[in-house]
């Protein structure tokens, strides 16, 4: 069985978490877009681990982990994972592959990004990590992929074409000094060799896999708002975040994808710019952040915190073909009064109760809630649907039929335990 995860909201939903947990029950753990703009947190035991591009799913031993050709990877990122990973003991020689067709970030993309948000005056809210230029530069057909870095003929062109491209730009337009050729030459070739007993062609390994009935897991990054066609466009990632995108990032056909789950916070997060209808105030804003310890697992950056808005998440299911939900961080709803589920906007005196495609809508929504009751804090944590607050169940259900489609997990803290199975 082929099964995508994928994020609902802004991202940050608790994917890392969904995907640890599925890990045991599946062969292959699979990324298929995004880089290192992107985190997944797993807790096991007192041990936090955090990954920015290989899947979680290392850390259980057999399982065969791969990035697909869909990501953009920096070799400096990757090989400090893979460090990581063997100072904890976690041997994945055998177990970890990297698409040859994945596009390598270069250290102009990461200059590019952090130059041009600081010069835009409507700023995107970009990690500054290089993703979007990399993708640009695949779309603009001059990338360099993780292939290219074992053939140094092929590379040396590459990089000496690129080279003299954006050095006029960064000297041109940014004032900045450029790059010298020979490091960056000599770096990379280092990072091939590194990473060669790794890069493989992964769309062949994996519909082997399928053909031979072993199970897949394909895990996206980022959320479905993110995306860079259906998401709140401009402020969105520069890859295709939804249950599709993980066809294009692996090479598996989307003929043979047996089932699509979607992960969502029982209420709102985003981090970086545009626009979020179901913002908290300020100071209440805060107040959550702190609660549900709300700031990114790749950049530390504090993230923005509203009440759950059932416009998006609908959208996000017909998007995805989402059949089952797993809802994340139900516990940082306990102790709260009321709680308010927004189920329509309003615009100009216009009752909205779809997803709006133009900004300004979006922009200037007036959110429209339905308002549940809390429950007090819990002094032990649940480990059943039947152990939940009457009001906590209440509350799932009322998303299960907003969202028209079932809730399988509900988490309630951050270890492996703290999960509640439907």
């Amino acid at each position: 069985m082929n099964i995508v995860l994928v994020g609902m909201q802004w991202g940050d939903e608790g994917k890392g978490k969904v995907i640890d947990i599925l890990s045991k029950k599946v062969d292959y753990i699979v990324r298929y877009q995004g880089g290192n703009n992107a985190g997944h947190t797993v807790v096991v035991g007192k041990q936090e681990y955090i990954f920015h591009l290989i899947p979680s799913g290392i850390l259980h031993p057999g399982k065969i982990c791969c990035i697909g050709n869909g990501v953009v990877i920096d070799p400096q990122v990757l090989l400090q994972e893979l460090d990581s990973l063997r100072k904890n003991g976690i041997d994945f020689s055998r177990r970890f592959k990297i698409s040859s067709l994945a596009h390598v970030i270069m250290p102009y993309h990461k200059n590019l990004d952090q130059l041009r948000e600081k010069k835009r005056k409507n700023k995107i809210g970009t990690t500054g990590r290089g993703i979007g230029p990399c993708y640009a530069d695949k779309i603009n057909r001059c990338g360099i992929r993780m292939i290219d870095l074992l053939n140094p003929g092929v590379f040396r062109d590459k990089l000496k074409d690129n080279l003299k491209e954006k050095n006029e730009i960064f000297k041109k337009v940014y004032q900045h000094p450029g790059f010298s050729f020979q490091k960056i030459y000599r770096q990379y070739l280092d990072y091939g060799r590194l990473f060669a007993s790794y890069i493989c062609n992964t769309s062949a390994l994996l519909n082997k896999a399928t053909e031979n009935k072993a199970d897949i897991l394909l895990e996206g990054a980022q959320g479905t708002f993110l995306d860079i066609d259906f998401g709140t466009y401009p402020f969105v990632t520069s890859s295709s975040t939804t249950s599709g995108g993980s066809c294009i990032g692996t090479g598996i056909s989307p003929v043979k994808i047996n089932k699509v789950i979607g992960v969502c916070k029982a209420y709102t997060t985003r981090v970086g710019e545009g626009p979020f209808p179901t913002e908290f105030a300020k100071d209440f804003g805060n107040f959550m952040r702190d609660k549900g310890n709300e700031f990114g697992s790749t950049t530390g950056r504090p993230r923005r915190c509203g009440w759950f808005d059932a416009i998006i998440a609908r959208e996000s299911v017909m998007l995805n073909g989402i059949q089952e939900l797993a809802i994340m961080k139900m516990d940082v709803l306990d102790g709260l009064d009321k709680l308010k589920i927004c189920i329509a906007y309003k615009y100009r005196g216009k009752l909205i109760k779809e997803f709006p495609c133009d900004f300004e809508v979006l922009s200037k929504a007036v959110p429209v809630y339905k308002e549940m009751p809390g429950w007090p804090n819990q002094n032990s944590k649940p480990r059943s649907f039947k152990e939940l607050h009457p009001n906590a169940k209440a509350y799932l259900l009322e998303l299960q039929k907003l969202l028209k489609a079932k809730i399988t997990m509900v988490s309630v803290g951050s270890s492996r335990k703290d999960t509640i199975f439907i």
